[in-house]
């Protein structure tokens, strides 16, 4: 690989607390040897070649730590290669795969095969993550010690949650040991049983059964207290209304644990939906708009950490049925940017706001190398035109599954290049 030169780029890499005009070197290993204004004309041999970004962002890989892949079981859905595609075209570079495939992630011998899947199909960073308990039946923890040593990086029952306070303490205590990382989805099942939409005007127009915000809220506030004993990394996968940020608000000055937010629910409301739109089907279910706006605010205020892209993919087959029969879940890793770019052009958030949520902040929840643009480290990013206005339609998504929740939607902002170790893996 030959040394590359990229200059007259708008940076941003919150990591380093650059955002700023200049350059960037890629060595001939792959890796960042110099970024920001320092990098110019000037301090470049005239011999070499030099791609002028003409004001084009350049932003770090992102880090996306929610992302369900159907290998192995499920390849019919998706699989490493088409994620990777789907990813990479997104400005994707690293993923956090859900345990939810077939055979469930819960025991060593199925994590040495999903590595050597994805190291062999797979284009991008995979980080695997594991069940909490197994089976995900949510009663017997899996060996959180064994599963780290092998290369796990997080444990959570995907979109299911631990109901017994007795089981969710041992998980805790053990987690704090091993210093290992709990993603809880936070669903109180009673109160949420057969529901499918949000606990509102909407769901009763509509004739559906609907969840309510409390359900949600009475997990994180039990998680939290037994937190307050149990102290361990803790991160709430996804939070979806404004009664779960109110106890987050009043906690997180005493107790340390992240939070996450899909952009599902951080650009979407209830009334979406519209009649009966399958591909919105979703966990947790859109909110009202007075939910989302106070999800931007948190956002902003710091309460949320992580953006996710809660890519689910389903294929045709599960979507069109009646909306009570439906799968839930939408495919959306290649929209990921594009979607949190609207809050930025719409001005409710910072551009380093969105571009930390989306890269540094999930890096540092997982205590990964990725998410920046160090000197020295790989060079993992994209570039993006920010400005540059496209419709999303469902035929054109790269995912193997179509069950977009933006189709026809119009979106500013398009990923031009990502690279991942300096090399080129994605052209627009």
């Amino acid at each position: 690989m030959k040394k590359q030169y990229f200059l007259n780029a708008d940076i941003v890499d919150p990591k380093n607390n650059i955002n700023e005009n200049g350059g960037l070197i890629i060595d001939e290993k792959g890796k960042i040897e110099a970024i920001g204004k320092k990098v110019n004309k000037n301090n470049i041999p005239s011999r070499e070649k030099i791609t002028d970004l003409k004001g084009k962002h350049i932003f770090p890989g992102i880090v996306d730590m929610r992302v369900f892949v159907g290998e192995p079981g499920y390849e019919y859905k998706e699989n490493f290669r088409t994620l990777s595609n789907a990813a990479l075209s997104g400005g994707v570079t690293s993923v956090v795969t859900m345990p939810n495939t077939d055979p469930i992630i819960d025991n060593v011998s199925i994590v040495d095969f999903l590595k050597r899947r994805g190291r062999d199909k797979s284009k991008i960073n995979i980080f695997p993550s594991a069940s909490l308990t197994k089976n995900l039946e949510g009663k017997i923890m899996t060996e959180f010690g064994l599963l780290q040593r092998k290369g796990i990086i997080a444990f959570t029952d995907g979109l299911k949650t631990i109901q017994n306070s007795l089981l969710m303490s041992r998980i805790m205590r053990s987690a704090g040991d091993l210093d290992a990382l709990i993603m809880q989805h936070a669903e109180d099942y009673n109160l949420s049983k057969n529901g499918i939409v949000n606990n509102s005007i909407v769901a009763t127009k509509l004739g559906l059964p609907g969840i309510p915000d409390i359900s949600e809220k009475i997990i994180i506030e039990r998680d939290l207290t037994l937190l307050n004993e149990y102290s361990c990394r803790y991160h709430i996968s996804q939070i979806s209304s404004r009664k779960s940020i109110e106890v987050i608000e009043r906690n997180r000055q005493e107790l340390n644990f992240t939070a996450g937010v899909s952009i599902n629910n951080l650009s979407l409301n209830e009334n979406d939906i519209g009649d009966f739109r399958t591909f919105l089907k979703l966990s947790p279910p859109l909110r009202s708009e007075q939910d989302r706006v106070e999800i931007v605010n948190a956002l902003k205020k710091g309460y949320i950490d992580v953006i996710v892209s809660d890519h689910k993919p389903e294929d045709q087959e599960q979507k069109r049925l009646t909306f009570n029969q439906a799968a839930t879940g939408a495919s959306g890793i290649e929209t990921l940017l594009a979607t949190s770019l609207e809050l930025y052009h719409n001005q409710s958030l910072k551009l380093d706001t969105i571009i930390a949520a989306l890269t540094s902040n999930p890096a540092k929840i997982l205590k990964i190398n990725k998410g920046n643009l160090s000197i020295g480290e790989d060079a993992d990013f994209s570039i993006v035109d920010i400005n540059k206005p496209w419709v999303v339609k469902k035929e054109k998504i790269i995912s193997k599954s179509k069950n977009t929740s933006l189709d026809e939607k119009k979106l500013q902002g398009k990923v031009l290049n990502t690279f991942i170790k300096g090399e080129e893996l994605f052209k627009l």
